[in-house]
């Protein structure tokens, strides 16, 4: 029994597998005999393996990063949305999660495990072969600080996720060797993990160019700045986050858009807001994407039917959040399709012309218009796959940067440079600017724009658990949230019994 944790918390079977990508940076040809220390594309091949990581959407395979349970577990767990789709549909999995009744067994609670340390070990294969690569110095560190890139990401969502886990740094050399080094199988604690995030970050920090120095969507210097100051927050390092944001605003590298909607449009892909998105299939006349991250979340017919629906209707946006926004906020419109219940059978007509019909037709009242990506083959690509939509993922971009500067400066004192951030955000929304404040009333003046500016863009779980207040909030949501037990997920039942019982559960469960 012992051996077998390998296949779960390594992931050594398939390490070296490399599919087809993206973009032109990530269409290397696979090689079939060459070594790290004779080939020097064999490298590059490994650090594509460790892009191709972010389309991970199997949850019920393979393992997850970005797909279903990835958006059940920081959208749907969240007070923006519910389960939606039908009463029954997935009520033992995602229904578990949005009222806090999932356990130990969840199937998207071992698949996040699964597909984040998949996505590690071949991390740490790159960063092996690394080591002995027939490439110059100045390739080889920016290599290493692309893949860093990613074990810190991955690293920094599993902390969160979980909290301490085990510090998976190397390639075992043998089932015997992981499971002699107690590293392998026992959980780190929450202040080492946090460690290995900030020394890989600031490694990519150190040896990848600036955004305009390399190819779009590739790990930047920005990219790792931006990421590593949101490392920061959470650890409330104010004067680093101060220091870091500091750098990407004043780098001139970035710049917020100007229609808000247009960012997670296909014109929006790679804009000036974009800072880290998961890349998807938009060259070579390819479908690769996050395998269902489009029709887990589109509209669902219900009702009288007499339509071609778009998905399964899942992580639907609460009625409580969406009628929270204040009068005039022009991302309310961006953000959560409303779907007509007029009477009138008007319907709702899409940015691209596709109309959906009324509530009669349509199994909920609200749909994530965030993660709409259009069928109709006009400004959008489209290749009739709706399981690989080519919908790019925008995980950080630059509005999020100024909303931690201006977080960071309350909490140092300077409410004068957090107000102004902070009304940058609100005018761009329509809103005006707001009255002045600072300490506590400021703060929570941030925090709230913090949830209209990133709805539904997989923050806000983890915003409202580093604040303190997701008990308080949950609870008003009509959820069943315990405090001290679901901040943090379970570690995964088969993991326990994998390691020997050495992987300690989180408490409550």
């Amino acid at each position: 029994m012992k051996n077998k944790s390998l296949i779960y918390i390594f992931s050594l079977a398939g390490l070296l597998s490399i599919t087809a990508c993206s973009s032109d940076f990530l269409d290397v040809p696979v090689q079939g005999a060459g070594t790290a220390a004779t080939d020097p594309n064999f490298v590059e091949n490994l650090v594509t393996g460790v892009y191709n990581t972010l389309l991970s959407g199997d949850a019920f395979g393979s393992g997850d990063t970005h797909g279903i349970a990835f958006i059940s577990t920081t959208n749907i767990m969240s007070d923006d949305a519910d389960k939606g789709s039908t009463t029954n549909d997935q009520i033992g999995i995602i229904g578990e999660l949005d009222n806090f009744l999932h356990g130990p067994t969840n199937i998207f609670v071992g698949s996040l495990w699964n597909g984040h340390y998949n996505a590690i070990a071949k991390c740490n294969q790159a960063i092996k072969a690394l080591e002995t690569a027939t490439v110059d110095e100045t390739t080889k560190n920016k290599w290493l600080g692309e893949v860093r890139f990613f074990r810190g990401y991955y690293y920094f969502n599993l902390v969160r996720y979980y909290g301490g886990v085990p510090a998976v740094l190397r390639v075992p050399e043998s089932a015997k060797d992981a499971n002699d080094d107690p590293a392998f199988q026992t959980r780190a604690t929450v202040d080492d993990i946090y460690k290995i995030i900030i020394e890989d970050l600031e490694f990519s920090v150190q040896n990848t160019p600036l955004r305009n120095q390399t190819q779009a969507g590739r790990v930047n210097k920005g990219t790792a700045q931006s990421m590593l100051a949101k490392v920061y927050l959470y650890r409330k390092n104010w004067q680093k986050v101060i220091e870091l944001t500091t750098e990407v605003i004043n780098s001139g590298q970035y710049a917020l858009l100007n229609d808000y909607a247009k960012i997670w449009r296909f014109a929006g892909n790679n804009s000036s807001e974009s800072i880290f998105e998961v890349q998807t299939g938009t060259f070579n006349n390819t479908d690769f994407g996050v395998r269902g991250y489009c029709v887990w979340q589109g509209p669902r017919v219900g009702g009288k039917g007499g339509w071609t629906d778009l998905g399964f209707g899942f992580c639907t946006p609460s009625r409580q959040f969406v009628d929270s926004y204040e009068p005039g906020d022009i991302r309310k419109d961006a953000t959560v399709i409303i779907i007509d219940d007029s009477g009138t059978h008007k319907g709702t007509i899409l940015y691209d012309g596709y109309r959906i019909p009324s509530k009669d037709s349509i199994e909920n009242y609200f749909y994530n218009y965030k993660a709409y990506h259009s069928e109709l083959k006009k400004d959008e690509p489209y290749l009739g796959n709706r399981d690989n939509k080519q919908k790019n993922i925008h995980i950080l971009r630059f509005a999020d940067v100024i909303l931690m500067q201006a977080e960071a400066a309350n909490e140092l004192g300077d409410a004068s440079l957090a107000i102004s951030n902070l009304n940058q955000i609100r005018n761009r929304a329509g809103l005006e600017d707001i009255a002045p404040a600072q300490g506590t009333e400021l703060r929570e003046a941030i925090w709230k724009e913090r949830r209209y500016e990133l709805a539904l863009e997989h923050d806000r779980f983890f915003d409202i658990v580093r604040q303190g207040k997701a008990g308080q909030i949950m609870r008003a949501a009509g959820k069943n949230f315990v405090d001290g037990k679901h901040e943090l997920l379970p570690i995964p039942a088969l993991q326990i019994e994998l390691s020997g019982n050495r992987l300690a559960q989180n408490p409550g469960y």
